[in-house]
């Protein structure tokens, strides 16, 4: 009877030990799940501080310009006039920034003869909505550039694009699809929106939570289901043969430095790559000049103003 007796109490110890650890581990993932899911609404519903302009006091005689999206609604962009019939390059921001962060690039553009549509991405600026890092927002750009192209001051069969992490993704996206996009350039661009949240997951210094990055993953997959076929950039780069595009990695964000490489490294010829200093939104006065200058000469030589106006 002794012996049954302390089995009994043995058996009694481990089950509540075996409760104890399971309490714990379904407490932690718990946890893990909550601070995942605080998370990745952080990085998909980032603060917004939209900037507004008065158009008609603006240099550059810009006009908004309305294109219809996919789900019916319109998205406005600044339409910034160049050359009549010239090529029409279209700016796109990048995450958490939005349009007017990028007005001087526009300038140069212009400054240069071609036309430039600018617009704010979902969930950036002014518009509303919550960002996919690239999904919808490659259909938005795609619109945009439809909706310009049955413009009667535009060449509509010639596009030039420039985009930056989110926008680089999104330009990479047309360009692969849209046989009017005639060159390109990105900037730290990623190969699927997934890497855009680990690389974001990483900097908040959160990662030493045990699966803590998984579940991010797992959560913004699950947001975005409706895209779960959608291959990596990468699948399709080969459809950009022909096409001249310039890949540009800054020194002060290694891993979508690292990223825009190995795109370039896979990407068909005519290509260029470029190893500049801080990020776009990063530099200096003078070295946004300076990466300004280069990235006008590469569309001047791609699709310079006067070839277009000429057709």
């Amino acid at each position: 009877m002794a012996v049954f007796s302390k089995l009994r109490s043995q058996t009694r110890r481990l089950a509540k030990l075996s409760s104890i650890f399971l309490a714990l581990l379904l407490f932690g993932l718990v946890s893990v799940s909550i601070v995942s899911g605080f998370l990745l609404r952080q990085i998909l519903r980032p603060a917004r501080n939209p900037a507004t302009f008065d158009l008609s006091v603006m240099m550059g005689h810009p006009t908004t310009f309305s294109f219809p999206l996919a789900d019916g609604t319109m998205r406005q962009g600044w339409y910034f006039p160049g050359q009549r019939g010239a090529p029409t390059v279209v700016v796109c921001h990048g995450y958490l920034s939005q349009r007017a962060d990028v007005l001087t690039l526009v300038t140069a553009l212009q400054d240069h003869q071609f036309n430039v549509f600018l617009f704010d991405f979902s969930g950036h600026g002014t518009s509303p909505g919550v960002t996919t890092l690239g999904y919808r927002e490659t259909a938005e750009l795609r619109s945009a550039v439809q909706a310009l192209s049955a413009r009667d001051d535009v060449d509509p069969q010639h596009f030039g694009l420039w985009g930056v992490d989110m926008g680089g993704y999104a330009v990479l996206k047309v360009a692969e699809s849209d046989p009017r996009i005639a060159a390109f350039a990105v900037d730290d661009a990623y190969d699927d929106p997934g890497d855009m949240v680990r690389i974001e997951v990483k900097k908040s210094g959160l990662t030493a939570l045990p699966y803590l990055l998984r579940f991010c993953d797992f959560g913004f997959r699950m947001l975005n289901y409706s895209f779960r076929h959608e291959p990596p950039v990468s699948a399709h780069l080969a459809q950009t043969k022909g096409i001249p595009k310039l890949f540009i990695e800054s020194e002060d964000r290694p891993a979508l430095a690292n990223e825009t490489l190995q795109l370039f490294v896979k990407a068909p010829d005519p290509k260029q790559t470029v190893r500049d200093g801080p990020s776009y939104r990063d530099m200096s006065d003078d070295d946004r000049k300076n990466y300004e200058s280069e990235i006008v000469n590469f569309f001047l030589q791609a699709i310079p103003p006067e070839s277009g106006a000429a057709r």
